[in-house]
């Protein structure tokens, strides 16, 4: 599980900034074809919105991509 961490001075990250962040979309403006096209659990429930604000501890599944946890 591959872990994200939450900026200094953030008390979350989006959905949209971690698929950036982690190089699995190159721009911000692919996050909503992405999720439109892919299988995205946060928590062990499905979502596909792009500002989605993902806490520390969270959990992060994309389908065939990998597993992300949020840190602080």
């Amino acid at each position: 599980m591959e872990k994200v961490e939450i900026l200094p001075g953030q008390d979350y990250i989006t959905l949209g900034q971690l698929l950036k962040y982690t190089g699995v979309i190159d721009t911000g403006g692919q996050a909503k074809w992405f999720l439109s096209e892919n299988s995205v659990w946060i928590n062990n429930e499905p979502d596909n919105r792009r500002g989605k604000k993902l806490y520390a501890g969270d959990q992060i599944t994309i389908e065939n991509i990998g597993n992300y946890i949020v840190q602080r």
